[in-house]
């Protein structure tokens, strides 16, 4: 097949403008480099949250796609994210998920580290290097910036990128509301669970930030079940998909007025904590939803739903990472998080919805994996991956194109569109577009 040239990305705008997607991008190999070289290296990346780094000595490991990280609260309270590869021979300084040190010591010749990332000691010291080798100079190298939003933790391996507030931009206020509603906030509840998948981290993100569509179809079957509700004795729904800068999104399903068991059947002692800490109009919002489903370009989505066991809904908090391993194969990571002032019972029952919805045995979660893996599986014949697209290989991406208009009256920030529509998903197009092929296009 022909080699990616300035042609073949004019014709991928020009098909993007149309509302269509060539279907060879999604499992290209040169496509996946450029993403690694262009996309992945300038854009913010979640690391974890700090409610896992409680103590000083506490540490996570953690990947940029394929950059591991140390992820450590120093001794001074900070925290602190390293390249995870010592700076003697480059192996991987610590390969065990968490846990709490004081040093770290590599596993081949001895050098060990601090948590501030310094190099504190050599194996044999001066006698095979003498007195000219200075360990300042070989501590662990630093991601280059480390910034947090409402305890979640975001790196970016590009110094010069902007601020982590102003790429979040329009979705703080939503974080707000899942993560601020509290006094105390939120908290991580046991270890991520992450597994491999078939599939390609574009597909993974959309399907979670800007494709409810698929709800209805895939996932029927959790709603005969239980674990999904039957909102047939609720009020009318709405459902809104909202678009922001910087390839985020939100998809917002609501009740139209107050359902009989509001926030999300949240305990009632909660609901004086949520008016508390949320504006009016975030508070109404909450009150009257029963799922935020969104994402932060370009791998971190998260689901706040209403799951739950023998009939029974319970609200939690979901976080996932696409972590890209190759264009046909993701790395997924679930984080479970709660209100730190949610009674227990509620979420020991919260936990055991999600685990029976999300995580490697989630019934929604083998729903997904099975659909991208046949994505991928039927995207490298050859009529898929011809690039002149002569075989009319092209996805779908026009449900409301030029016909539904946004909703002024939503009253959250960025551009709400009502029902089911694939606006989120051409903006993560386009904001994809524009990272990976700018210099093709300016050059």
């Amino acid at each position: 097949m022909e080699d990616l040239n300035r042609e073949t990305v004019q014709l991928i705008k020009q098909k993007m403008e149309e509302g269509l997607f060539p279907q060879w991008i999604v499992t290209d190999p040169e496509i996946y480099k450029l993403e690694i070289k262009k996309l992945f290296s300038r854009t913010w990346h979640f690391l974890g949250h700090e409610s896992e780094l409680k103590e000083p000595g506490d540490y996570v490991t953690r990947w940029i796609v394929h950059d591991p990280v140390l992820m450590v609260r120093s001794t001074d309270g900070k925290i602190k994210a390293f390249l995870n590869s010592c700076t003697h021979r480059g192996v991987r300084l610590c390969t065990a998920d968490c846990g709490n040190k004081k040093t770290f010591t590599c596993p081949y010749h001895g050098w060990t580290f601090n948590l501030d990332g310094e190099l504190i000691g050599i194996t044999l010291g001066n006698k095979v290097y003498g007195e000219k080798m200075k360990k300042e100079e070989w501590g662990l190298k630093p991601i280059p910036r480390v910034e947090s939003y409402r305890g979640l933790i975001f790196a970016n391996l590009d110094p010069n990128a902007m601020p982590l507030k102003e790429y979040l931009a329009e979705m703080t206020w939503y974080l707000d509301i899942l993560l601020g509603r509290t006094d105390k906030g939120m908290e991580v509840v046991g270890e991520p669970q992450r597994w491999v998948a078939s599939g390609n981290w574009k597909i993974t993100y959309e399907n979670f930030t800007g494709d409810p569509y698929h709800v209805m179809t895939t996932h029927r079957s959790t709603i005969e079940v239980g674990i999904t509700p039957d909102h047939s004795h609720e009020p009318e729904r709405l459902a809104h998909q909202v678009v922001m800068s910087h390839g985020h999104g939100i998809s917002v399903g609501t009740y139209k007025e107050k359902p009989s068991r509001p926030y999300q059947r949240t305990p009632k002692e909660m609901w004086p904590l949520f008016e508390r800490n949320l504006s009016p109009e975030q508070n109404e919002l909450l009150s009257r939803a029963f799922v935020f489903t969104g994402g932060i370009f370009p791998t971190f989505s998260f689901v706040s739903p209403m799951h739950g066991i023998e009939g029974e809904l319970y609200n939690y908090l979901n976080f996932r990472v696409w972590r890209p391993l190759a264009p046909d194969k993701v790395e997924i990571w679930s984080w479970f998080l709660m209100d730190k002032e949610a009674p227990e019972d509620y979420k020991q029952k919260a936990y055991k919805g999600y685990i029976a919805s999300f995580g490697p045995s989630g019934t929604l979660e083998q729903d997904d994996t099975v659909n991208w893996a046949r994505i991928v599986e039927a995207s490298k014949g050859y009529m898929v991956i011809d690039k002149t697209l002569s075989y009319n290989n092209l996805n779908n991406y026009l449900m409301g194109w030029d016909k539904v208009e946004p909703d002024d009256n939503f009253p959250g920030p960025g551009i709400a569109y009502a029902g089911f529509v694939d606006a989120v998903s051409s903006n993560i197009h386009k904001c994809w577009f524009e990272l990976v092929f700018e210099d093709w296009l300016n050059a």
